[in-house]
């Protein structure tokens, strides 16, 4: 199989989205994404991320491709999650202590950082509308964050997202009490049960 047929491969296996270091990865040199892009069977859309000219632009999915160490948080989570009406705006992430957000914020995402320890505590994925699988926190670690930020949240939206999530056949209060111990938010998160249970 020649560079290029394996190139195609690997765009096929990955619904028409290919990364230089996916590539390079898999021992595709990066001289075959520009003879694709100059005869027009992939768009370089963003710096070392290319798509299939038929495969539809998922913001979610690029800036996660081009950002490796972004979670989706807070709105968004709650959104991919099925937790609010709301489409996002601005999309909300998550970076470790210590990582420079001045690239994202001028990307134009609100960006929330968090101590290294608790960074991946409840990382999940979860799809978006266009069937691509983005890292998130689970709904658990997301009704936690938006409640130590509720001082900038939309009360509406925190009281709604709490609600759909206590109709949530997958919650899980445990896991809930666990995370608001660790985060510590746990006085705020009783009070918001007391009041709906």
């Amino acid at each position: 199989m020649s560079g290029k047929e394996a190139l195609k491969a690997l765009v096929k296996e990955y619904d028409g989205i290919i990364t230089t270091k996916k590539a390079e990865e898999n021992h595709v040199h990066r001289e075959y994404l520009s003879e694709m892009v100059r005869e027009g069977t992939l768009e370089r859309i963003a710096h070392g991320v290319y798509i299939a000219p038929e495969v539809w632009e998922d913001e979610m999915m690029i800036l996660q491709l081009r950002k490796e160490k972004v979670i989706y948080s807070h709105e968004t989570a709650l959104y991919l999650h099925d937790l609010t009406d709301r489409d996002p705006i601005q999309y909300v992430v998550t970076v470790p202590n210590g990582y420079n957000p001045t690239r994202l914020k001028k990307d134009g995402l609100i960006v929330h950082t968090v101590k290294k320890e608790f960074f991946e505590l409840g990382l999940c994925l979860k799809e978006t509308s266009y069937g691509h699988e983005v890292k998130t926190y689970d709904m658990e670690r997301t009704i936690c964050d938006i409640l130590r930020d509720r001082n900038n949240q939309d009360p509406v939206i925190v009281n709604d997202a709490i609600k759909r999530y206590m109709k949530e056949k997958e919650k899980d209060l445990n896991k809930l009490m666990k995370y608001a111990s660790f985060l510590r938010v746990e006085k705020v998160i009783r009070t918001y049960l007391e009041v709906l249970l």
